[in-house]
């Protein structure tokens, strides 16, 4: 098993469980204890769980998201797929409103050697963009959150409603035609639908494990969306839904 895979097998069973032995984990995942172990104090560090003599408990409640760190390189190849799938549909001298999250830093990344104004709303997608020579960097107010680094609150939502932007490219926790679009965090889920409000054209980015989840935080209805940009794993039923729903469905 690899290790991203790993870290993310113990993450949701110790989340489920609320605590776990390193013995009950190494028969979870067919790692050595010592290896397990390893995870274990990795996982510490990034504030997931903690450690007690012989096993961990978790730190994440059932609502919450797993950090930044751990899910930059889960699944890169396709957030680098869909990041230049969103790249194709961003025509030059648009003005895009990009949301934070480790697929849009993709897209950030896939956007840099072109001629647009982008305004993150990430300081991870900020640093990203930063120096691209044809690219007019907008930055928003607002607080970063911790590890995620994306500005939520009243500066950023100031920020978002005084412009007018051609594209929203728009990160999400879950999706489905039902539930809509929906987030962890409370701010943040208010700072998409600011950048949602600002922009002509919204474009959703999501993974196919996003359409199975539904998040804490409502931001807006599926019909809300122009379009999904998603990977081939993807329910039919649900790319059936929200094309009746009159969102356009791209497979990257």
């Amino acid at each position: 098993m690899a290790s991203i895979e790993r870290l993310r097998q113990i993450t949701e069973a110790t989340k489920h469980a609320g605590q776990m032995s390193v013995g009950e984990l190494s028969e979870l995942t067919g790692a050595s204890e010592m290896t397990i172990r390893r995870d274990l104090e990795l996982l510490a560090d990034q504030g997931v769980l903690e450690r007690f003599r012989g096993g961990a408990r978790s730190l994440l409640l059932r609502g919450e998201e797993p950090p930044f760190a751990m899910r930059a390189q889960e699944g890169l190849d396709v957030k680098r797929r869909i990041g230049a799938k969103v790249a194709e549909l961003i025509a030059d001298g648009e003005a895009v409103v990009l949301d934070g999250g480790t697929t849009c830093l993709e897209v950030a990344r896939a956007l840099e050697h072109r001629r647009l104004t982008v305004m993150p709303l990430s300081l991870h997608a900020a640093n990203a963009l930063t120096g691209a020579s044809q690219v007019k960097l907008l930055l928003p107010g607002g607080e970063p959150r911790p590890g995620e680094l994306g500005v939520t609150g009243p500066l950023a939502e100031a920020s978002l409603s005084a412009l007018r932007f051609d594209t929203a490219v728009i990160a999400c926790c879950g999706l489905s035609a039902a539930e809509g679009l929906t987030a962890y965090d409370l701010a943040d889920a208010a700072t998409k639908r600011a950048a949602i409000t600002s922009s002509r054209r919204v474009i959703a980015v999501a993974d196919g494990g996003k359409f199975s989840r539904t998040a804490l935080a409502f931001v807006v209805s599926a019909a809300s969306l122009d379009a999904v940009v998603t990977d081939e794993t993807v329910p039919e039923e649900e790319k059936a839904a929200l094309t009746a729903a009159g969102v356009t469905v791209l497979e990257a």
